[in-house]
């Protein structure tokens, strides 16, 4: 599971966002203030990190301006002060977005799924290595093609993407939203039914050829991943 850090004072607002965060498929933490959220940034690795300027203890600026030390975690400003001057030094200390309160939940959503998409797809457009081989899978991100066995397998190009990312990914859970924000993006309007019946049709493929030591495995309840079933001699 991927962890998302919500820093906010009102407890309310923290707690709305915090149900919509989790419905994404993240583990939410949460923090009252600065020095909580230092705190917690200390002890675990963030995906995201929503952080509230006015804060006890520790103000928003101050607690970004530290993670911007060690980190390039991306931070999301919420917050009431909404004067320019405010923007201009939440964005100039290292915050990725700045939202001005009030602001629906959905917003916060799709602001976080544009920068996560963003995030993904730069780390994979800068990965010179466009090429993956797990036992007898191949995959060639560059061509848009994957062998199993040195046999291609005819894929669609979200297929293709879909086994991309998850054998890239070996062994992590992708929940459905989150397979459909990376790959659709939050703007497209189907259900994590899409996502389904792509793994459903890419399945059948692959279990025309063996692969005994690989899957995709469905985690009920959550989602997907590629398991590798005999690690000691991957590769």
């Amino acid at each position: 599971m991927s962890n998302i850090l919500i820093a906010d004072d009102n407890q309310e607002f923290a707690d709305i966002l915090s149900e919509y965060t989790k419905r994404e498929g993240y583990t939410v933490f949460l923090a009252s203030d600065g020095g909580k959220a230092l705190e917690l940034f200390k002890e675990n690795d963030f995906d995201m990190i929503l952080l509230d300027v006015s804060m006890p203890v520790i103000d928003g600026f101050d607690v970004c301006r530290y993670i911007r030390r060690t980190s390039n975690v991306p931070v999301i400003m919420i917050t009431s002060r909404g004067d320019d001057y405010d923007k201009i030094m939440g964005l100039g200390i290292g915050a990725d977005d700045y939202i001005v309160k009030p602001c629906s939940p959905n917003e916060v959503i799709a602001r976080m799924r544009a920068i996560l998409r963003r995030i993904w797809f730069e780390h994979e457009g800068s990965n010179s290595d466009n090429h993956l081989k797990i036992f007898n899978l191949e995959i060639d991100l560059e061509n848009f093609s994957a062998f199993i066995d040195k046999k291609e397998i005819v894929l669609t190009k979200k297929e293709l993407e879909i086994l991309w990312t998850l054998a890239k990914n070996k062994e992590k859970v992708f929940t459905r939203e989150n397979l459909l924000n990376s790959l659709w993006g939050y703007e497209y309007y189907g259900d994590c039914r899409t996502v389904d019946s792509h793994i459903k049709r890419l399945r059948a493929k692959l279990d025309a050829y063996p692969h005994e030591k690989w899957k995709i495995r469905t985690i009920w309840g959550l989602g997907y991943k590629f398991e590798v079933t005999d690690d000691d001699k991957k590769i």
